[in-house]
């Protein structure tokens, strides 16, 4: 259980990646429909109608039929705990055990339920307390802060502005790949030469290069102001 919010630990993953998929789907703490965790964990409706009934008697969700799942602020807890072990597991793959970045999500999927604090938080400490992860992803801090920076998908940025690379979506690692090929990472600076138009790609110049960027590669890759 996280070091920010002690308890008894859950015992089993289930429910902990239905925690984490709330936290990922919910707007600023909306509730999150039925339908889009079926979608999302591949799971049928009965099956996330009975796990949320479980996990709103142990006070870690709230829920009702109609409007969906809201976490607790236990279950927001735990949450993002998870997400921390996620992210950190990512980072040390990449950097410690030489993985690519298309290849650690479902690793570190499958991992982060098993480790214990004591070796998350010395994972920290080998990487250098690293704030985000390969992807661009911030890390929750020990005290369960997650700072989220303000990000839009690349193809809705105007034409004529510069923006900067902040995260790439970790969800499928053939796209991941294929952002890779393009010369694309976070962190970088790319001027907006022209939006898609009628389904064509997005043109970026990098480094005074330019790209077109499908536009489902673009919808995967998020930036920021350049100047924030």
């Amino acid at each position: 259980m996280p070091r920010f919010g002690r308890g008894a630990r859950l015992t089993s993953a289930a429910q902990e990646d239905y925690l984490k998929a709330i936290h990922a789907l919910s707007n600023e703490g909306e509730a999150v429909p039925n339908s889009q965790l079926v979608e999302e964990l591949a799971v049928s409706a009965a099956s996330v109608s009975e796990m949320l009934g479980k996990l709103a008697a142990l006070d870690l969700v709230t829920h009702d039929p109609y409007r969906g799942a809201r976490l607790t602020d236990a279950g927001r807890t735990i949450a993002v705990e998870i997400v921390r072990h996620h992210r950190l597991l990512e980072t040390y793959l990449v950097q410690a055990l030489g993985y690519t970045w298309d290849e650690v999500h479902q690793e570190a999927d499958r991992l982060e339920h098993a480790i214990s604090e004591q070796f998350e938080e010395r994972m920290w400490e080998a990487l250098g307390r690293p704030a985000f992860d390969p992807h661009g992803d911030p890390i929750p801090g020990l005290d369960g802060r997650l700072e989220a920076p303000s990000a839009q998908s690349l193809h809705l940025a105007p034409a004529g502005v510069t923006v900067a690379v902040s995260r790439i979506s970790d969800r499928d690692p053939e796209k991941l790949r294929a952002i890779e090929r393009l010369g694309i990472a976070p962190g970088q600076l790319i001027r907006i030469v022209a939006q898609s138009r009628w389904e064509a790609p997005v043109v970026v110049e990098l480094a005074g290069v330019e790209i077109p960027v499908p536009l489902g590669l673009a919808r995967a890759i998020f930036t920021r102001d350049a100047d924030g």
